[in-house]
């Protein structure tokens, strides 16, 4: 009995070293080394004093001696018949062991005997294999497949996931007809969110580049009110505040805008979040068809004690007079456009873009990319030459805070104050670097800068114009826009970020997040919650907060000032929703 437990503690580790291997699934040789060392054990003499002091291993014969039988003896031993036991127990916990692993392993996973077991014949195992081969049989059948077979139609293809389970069970469909029909129907859905993909972007296309008709009305009776009243024409700002606009020692901002119901909201939320309104000095530059609206608005809604200026580029000399570069880009890039891209109908019947790159083809036909307002920015230090420091704001943004502090920021010697967008909580928004504005297939681009540099933002900027007209970033600018012409626009897909980019490339000063959160013209899952952690909220995008399509939980943060009591506003039907 003693003997019997002794033996039973070797096979026991033996075992338990066996179910190590197989749970770390090593290769069969140290498997086969411990069945040897098993069958060595068996094959040991071992010898107990009856005091149980003593303990004493004698080595057998080998395992050969073990398993002998003798023929002559016609009865066996009480040894052979120990040993017999002693080795069926340990086989049969070592079969146990095997089946649990590969039982809890499935079907598709083995361990390293079990797969040796399975490669003999599933018939000895007891298993069947068939659906090992199905994936296999739908790979091959999808491969061989021909475009005939491949191609959806839309008479006979389900529709649904529960018209093609009744099918394939009414049918009994073998395993090719499976993965056929199944192909079918993926490629019918992937056609039809393609093409409701692309005509969102299409409408939201023709939403974005008109004029919403309250906004027109708006326009026309400020206009009107700018011919008829004379307080309308009244100057801005008043004569005894002229000396503000030169003053260096108050918050200057500029705003270039054609819209005088967005201008309006930008310069309420910088004054209304000021914590001194008195040191505000916004300058508004508009174009010669809407300064008369926007000067009508102006006087009629001041924002004292703030200043606020109205100024036409039609009032600056340098402007009007001699060549001016950005001028005669924009409308051999306007030639250059309506060229190659064929218009909106052409974007849209192209079947072989993806609706991503219908989408960025469509936002560079908006009028946006083509106005004056939206190139002025680089002419800052010849718009205002006697000024130091000024923010730069888009018309599509809205102020939450004081934004004086950005006065006190140490540019360190850098001309432009921006927020990077390439790192961030936002994955889709905060994900922007080089390589997202300007095409590196190109040799000029890639040659010069590196795809993966992180991007910035336009639409809330700090410039440092003392430390601007100590560059060449102009002469760049315009330089760049030459090579993209001569290139047939291949340089970059759209917009004034692109040249941007490479005109500050070198001259930027990262700032805090905070001051400047993007998206909210594109990204919807952006939420109010998130607003409010930022001094500045920008509606980039085609959903700005003034159209219809505007996202309804973030239109408020945009409404809330617009006075929709005011005569003009309840003229022209404006609504908040």
């Amino acid at each position: 009995m003693y003997l019997f437990s002794l033996s039973w503690l070797f096979v026991n580790e033996y075992v338990q070293l066996l179910l190590k291997h197989l749970r770390d699934k090593h290769s069969i040789v140290p498997l086969v080394l411990i069945l040897f060392c098993s069958f060595s054990v068996l094959a040991m003499q071992l010898h107990i004093s009856p005091s149980l002091r003593h303990v004493t291993v004698f080595p057998g014969k080998g395992v050969r001696e073990f398993i002998k039988v003798k023929v002559t003896s016609r009865r066996p031993s009480y040894r052979m018949v120990f040993y017999s036991l002693l080795f069926l127990t340990f086989l049969l916990r070592f079969v146990f062991v095997l089946t649990a692993m590969d039982t809890i392993e499935g079907e598709t996973q083995c361990t390293s005997l079990g797969c040796v077991g399975k490669r003999l014949g599933p018939r000895f195992w007891g298993r069947r294999l068939e659906s090992t081969k199905v994936p296999e049989e739908i790979y091959r059948a999808l491969e061989e497949a021909g475009e005939d077979e491949l191609r959806p139609e839309p008479d006979t293809t389900p529709q649904t996931l529960e018209d093609f389970i009744s099918e394939m069970k009414s049918n009994k469909s073998d395993a090719k007809t499976f993965a056929l029909r199944l192909k079918a129907m993926v490629l019918l859905l992937e056609q039809k969110t393609r093409t409701a993909k692309i005509q969102e972007y299409l409408y939201r296309h023709v939403a974005s580049s008109s004029i919403p008709k309250p906004l027109h009305c708006l326009a026309l009776k400020l206009t009107e009110e700018h011919s008829t009243n004379a307080d309308a024409r009244r100057p801005l700002p008043a004569a005894e505040r002229v000396a503000a606009l030169v003053d260096n020692s108050l918050r200057h901002f500029v705003l270039a805008s054609d819209n005088v119901l967005a201008a309006s909201v930008v310069a309420e939320s910088i004054v209304h979040n000021a914590l001194r309104p008195s040191s505000i000095v916004v300058h508004v530059i508009t174009d010669r068809k809407t300064y008369s609206a926007m000067q009508a608005w102006f006087s009629l809604h001041p924002l004292e004690p703030a200043v606020v200026e109205v100024r036409g580029l039609h009032h600056f000399d340098w402007f009007t007079k001699g060549r001016v570069p950005v001028l005669e880009a924009m409308e051999k890039d306007r030639a250059a456009r309506s060229q190659f891209r064929g218009g909106s109908s052409a974007i849209v019947a192209n079947i072989s873009e993806k609706p991503i790159v219908v989408a960025a083809k469509l936002q560079a036909l908006s009028p946006k990319y083509h106005s004056i307002m939206n190139h002025i920015r680089i002419h800052l230090p010849e718009l205002f030459p006697s000024l130091k420091k000024v923010v730069f704001l888009d018309d599509d943004i809205v102020v939450q805070a004081d934004l004086s502090p950005l006065w006190d920021i140490d540019l360190e010697g850098k001309v432009n104050g921006a927020v990077e967008t390439c790192r961030g909580d936002d994955k889709f928004v905060m994900r922007k670097r080089l390589k997202s504005y300007l095409n590196f297939s190109h040799p000029l681009i890639a040659e010069s800068f590196d795809p993966n540099e992180c991007a910035w933002a336009y639409g809330m900027n700090v410039f440092d114009l003392d430390a601007w007209r100590r560059t060449n970033i102009s002469r760049t600018y315009h330089h760049w826009l030459q090579k993209n012409l001569k290139s047939d626009l291949s340089l970059w897909q759209l917009g004034t970020l692109p040249p941007g980019l490479i005109a500050f490339h070198g001259h930027v000063h990262v700032i805090d997040p905070y001051w400047h959160m993007l998206g909210l013209g594109y990204q919807e899952n952006t939420t109010v919650a998130d607003t409010e952690k930022a001094a500045v909220i920008h509606f980039n995008g085609r959903a700005k907060p003034w159209l219809d399509i505007a996202f309804p939980q973030l239109k408020p943060l945009w409404t809330k000032y617009v006075d929709f009591s005011d005569k003009f506003i309840k003229a022209c039907n404006i609504r908040a929703y």
